[in-house]
């Protein structure tokens, strides 16, 4: 009898886990879940507490590096109906911890809906969007969230406000657990001038960062405080410079971009090669904003 006997229509052995992140790299995961509901990933977690199976949650994978060598323990996604539902409850919005967040925004934007369109053109899901409290230069999430729905490690349910979420700078209090979803508490607004603040921040991210398409992770590094990654890696010569087939991008240093054959060791490899460069230059230590699994 396995941890999971009788959830083997959501738990599948030895899957390959470059199939569901944006980089297209790593080895698989000892095991891939997919609970269709709530209950279902209450019972995903106490087994995985009751046998002593580590696990973690994967949204798009768009802020990930797998390792080639793969994961053990499980993997579990929330994806499906139950996890990517968006309810309109205006001037609210109730969604899914596996909501896609672009589609999140720009239905808000549709509907004459302000403060999500300040955040254009940041992928994920909703979970991973608040787990890390997902932001750009216009905002963070977090300033526009009224309450987060939690699941803990042992299956418990609660709702937190943005206060005890705890939102700083690329974080949250999670405390080990799970998003199942969130409200967001937003602005009527006019419609068209919000449409015309969501394409003009989306063309922006698109002229200065790498392509949606290409293969990347976001940004690698944090800002520090009062300075620009990006900045730091440019002015350290980073911009082109390659291990395999990862390269630093030349339209952001503070991008590394796997072209084919990379390989996740490669961009483990230059991700180091940057923060010692920048290191050796300036003094700082890079702080990681993607996440190495």
């Amino acid at each position: 009898m396995t941890w999971f006997s009788g959830l083997e229509e959501i738990c599948q052995p030895d899957v390959p886990l470059r199939d569901h992140t944006w980089y297209g790299l790593g080895g698989p995961a000892r095991w891939l879940c997919t609970p269709r509901d709530e209950d279902q990933l209450a019972e995903l977690l106490r087994r995985c507490g009751q046998q002593d199976v580590p696990w973690r949650i994967l949204g798009q994978g768009a802020n990930i590096i797998v390792r080639d060598e793969g994961i053990e323990g499980a993997v579990i996604k929330l994806a499906g109906p139950t996890w990517e539902a968006i309810t309109f409850d205006r001037p609210r919005v109730h969604v899914g911890g596996g909501a896609d967040f672009t589609k999140v925004v720009r239905q808000t934007v549709d509907r004459g809906l302000g403060g999500l369109e300040n955040l254009a053109g940041i992928p994920g899901t909703v979970g991973g969007i608040i787990r890390m409290n997902a932001g750009g230069r216009y905002g963070n999430v977090g300033q526009c969230i009224q309450e987060v729905r939690v699941m803990a490690s042992d299956g418990a349910r609660q709702t937190r406000t943005a206060a005890q979420m705890g939102f700083g700078y690329r974080t949250s209090k999670l405390d080990g657990g799970v998003v199942l979803g969130a409200t967001f508490a937003l602005q009527p607004a006019d419609p068209q001038a919000t449409l015309d603040r969501f394409r003009r921040i989306w063309h922006e991210k698109a002229e200065s960062q790498p392509a949606v398409s290409a293969r990347s992770a976001g940004c690698i590094f944090k800002n520090p405080p009062g300075q620009a990654a990006g900045a730091l890696l440019d002015q350290a010569g980073l911009k082109r410079r390659r291990c395999g087939g990862a390269e630093v991008s030349p339209k952001h240093a503070n991008f590394i971009v796997a072209h084919p054959g990379a390989t996740a060791q490669n961009v483990l490899d230059l991700i180091a090669l940057a923060r010692e460069a920048v290191r050796k230059r300036t003094g700082i230590v890079l702080e990681l904003e993607v996440e190495i699994w």
